[in-house]
């Protein structure tokens, strides 16, 4: 019998980034990029183990924006064209190294890649990768998750119509994507407010995590710490991160993604070739770019790096996965040795982690997951579903206010280059119950209206802008992006109230921001809420 548990969660997220005003759009290939070096490697790696007979229970949040653009025709026909010139570049570059066996291999290595993300996307799952993750969570494997609507950071949400419109709309469309409910929720960057969680309970989702902090700091102070969950006052179970399995893989500095013998992400042939070669396979202005062509390892702190051997690398994997097994398997025996319960550690990672920023990532996580299977019997893997049916009794109480990110407290999303945005989010927020309160059997024009006024709110309320903002990646994008969904917001108010629609304008929105297309506006309404509080005091009593 295992001794404990280990629940691994992967936090699949991207803002919603869809152009179709125009041809090329840079911001667009963070998508691109994640399906062919994350998302792909993710569902083979899941795939094979699958049909190895490895039981294996993972729990893996896709967000609403993320099964938006998954769903999207036109970024899925450019998702083909963005592997199809991937494809030809690899081909090149098969040709331009064939002198260089150090590079060639890796060529031939990312052409094989690129072309089986091609299959993979376009034949095997009809260009829409939900079906993939759909069919895992129904064999049992994967526990899929929601998050906030758009990944608003609830916790900076003065009004609770707007924190209940974001959680209402990510359970309903969840639920149309995935098949089934939502048990739980990755609360947008961890981000939990006291309170917030009687708005999970009305929408039915069990439980939510927590950064470490959050349960540590809870009221009154935990009895298992972070190994097991707690109940808030609402029935809503938290589970705390355990900063131990976390530290090993995100620390930069100590984690296994630093390893000398790993691929350096930072060398890409966008930057390192001759501009006319490199120029078809870059942004068409010109701009150098990433390609996902990389062909050195980490080397060290220095900038002459080494070629690439994946062969080492793929060793380092194997080694990595053992010692995260062997100090998980010390942990438990550790805690089980006092505990009168059998300890679960959470361990919550930004999916695009592995194999984006960590390449070997997948490779790890396959290891991994063969090793607690075959290697041992201390561990076993669960989701927080299947802890909480073992342990359905648990101790009530209240985590503190609480966030992932620097200082753990708010910090990233509210400081001196981003607090200026949210007198206007709260703006906005109060104008859209007013309008959903004012009309609420709205039809025709003036309902479309309000689904859009709707949709652009939801959209500037994104924690992407915020966080971008914060930490200068490109922040004239994220301030537009919040300034133009705010300017279109109060836009289509104005009309709505003075009764005076500009289709054209309407239509042109309808097609550029076209997150949600079954969205109604009547999440915001205020009557939807005393509605809710009747119905869950009914259910109470």
């Amino acid at each position: 019998m295992e001794k404990g548990y280990l629940c691994l969660v992967l936090h699949a997220h991207l803002p919603y980034i869809r152009h179709p005003e125009y041809e090329h759009f840079l911001e667009e290939k963070w998508l691109f990029e994640a399906i062919t070096e994350t998302y792909i490697p993710l569902l083979r790696v899941f795939e094979k183990l699958a049909d190895d007979g490895i039981k294996f229970r993972l729990t893996m949040s896709l967000t609403p924006p993320l099964l938006s653009m998954f769903n999207d025709g036109l970024l899925q026909d450019r998702y083909l064209r963005h592997i199809e010139k991937l494809i030809e570049l690899a081909e090149k570059e098969i040709e331009r190294t064939r002198w260089q066996p150090e590079f060639n291999r890796m060529a031939n290595y990312y052409r094989d890649q690129f072309s089986f993300a091609r299959w993979y996307f376009a034949e095997k799952c009809g260009k829409n990768l939900i079906t993939p993750f759909r069919r895992l969570q129904d064999e049992g494997y994967l526990e899929l998750i929601t998050c906030g609507a758009t990944h608003g950071y609830l916790p900076l949400m003065l009004q609770r119509e707007a924190v209940r419109a974001q959680i209402h709309y990510a359970v309903e469309y969840h639920t149309r994507c995935c098949g089934q409910p939502p048990r739980g929720i990755w609360l947008p960057e961890c981000g939990y407010q006291p309170g917030d969680d009687q708005i999970l309970r009305e929408y039915g989702l069990r439980y939510f995590f927590t950064d470490a902090h959050g349960i540590l700091h809870a009221s009154p102070r935990p009895k298992y710490g972070n190994f097991a969950p707690v109940y808030c006052p609402s029935g809503v179970a938290a589970f705390g991160r355990d900063l131990e399995s976390s530290k090993q893989v995100w620390s930069a500095n100590e984690g296994y993604p630093g390893d000398y013998d790993y691929r350096e992400f930072y060398r890409d042939i966008g930057y390192d070739l001759e501009f006319d070669y490199i120029r078809p396979y870059i942004d068409p202005s010109g701009l150098r770019i990433n390609t996902g062509i990389k062909y050195y390892r980490i080397t060290g702190r220095t900038h002459d790096k080494q070629p690439y051997n994946p062969d080492w690398a793929r060793e380092k994997a194997a080694n990595h996965a053992g010692n995260f097994m062997f100090n998980r398997e010390k942990q438990i025996e550790y805690l089980a040795s006092f505990l009168d319960r059998k300890p679960v550690i959470v361990s919550p990672y930004d999916a695009e982690l592995f194999g984006h920023w960590w390449f070997e990532g997948p490779q790890w996580l396959d290891f991994l997951i063969r090793k607690l299977y075959y290697d041992q019997q201390t561990i076993k893997l669960v989701t927080p579903s299947d802890y909480l049916t073992m342990y359905p009794r648990n101790q009530v109480s209240t985590p503190s206010l609480s966030s992932w990110g620097y200082k753990g407290y708010n910090e990233v999303w509210l400081e001196g280059s981003n607090d200026w945005i949210y007198r206007h989010l709260h703006y906005a927020a109060q104008r859209m119950v007013e309008l959903a309160d004012t009309y609420p059997e709205a039809t025709g024009i003036f309902r479309r209206a309000l689904n859009q006024a709707a949709r652009e709110l939801l959209l500037a309320q994104s924690s992407d802008w915020a966080f971008i903002m914060k930490t200068g990646t490109v922040v004239p994008y994220a301030v537009r992006r919040t300034q133009s969904h705010i300017g279109r917001f109060l836009g289509l108010y104005a009309q709505i109230k003075e009764n005076r629609i500009n289709q054209n304008w309407l239509q042109e929105l309808e097609a550029k921001d076209n997150i949600f297309p079954d969205l109604d506006y009547r999440i915001y309404s205020s009557a939807d809420r005393i509605k809710r509080k009747v119905e869950n005091l009914a259910f109470a009593l």
